[in-house]
């Protein structure tokens, strides 16, 4: 059985794959991986990461494209400024044409 950490690593190697202007779900990626505890788990190792600079946190959102993680960065702005910056439109803390962007890491990757 592989510890916390470990889950919470294979969650951050599927968040850097994540393409630039994309976002995925936390329920997208526990589906990839096949994790138990889901998206839960993955809200966790997001939560964990402590704004490491090497992990796109910004690009994992809920599965309605709403940035739940938002307070999890130093500013609650943040999230937002970062994906605008790779083209998304936010509204109301919801990604406008969520659809359009969303990267399903069991599509992409296997």
């Amino acid at each position: 059985m592989k510890s916390k950490e470990n889950r919470f690593d294979d969650v951050y190697e599927v968040v850097k794959l994540i393409p630039t202007g994309r976002v995925t779900s936390y329920g997208a990626i526990a589906e990839y991986l096949g994790t138990k505890g889901g998206a839960r788990l993955v809200g966790w190792a997001m939560n964990a990461l402590h704004n490491r600079i090497d992990v796109p946190a910004h690009r994992v959102v809920n599965r309605n494209g709403v940035l739940t993680g938002k307070n999890a960065f130093a500013t609650p702005t943040i999230m937002q400024e970062r994906l605008e910056a790779e083209g998304l439109v936010i509204k109301e803390d919801q990604i406008v044409n969520f659809q359009q962007y969303f990267w399903r890491p069991i599509d992409e990757l296997l």
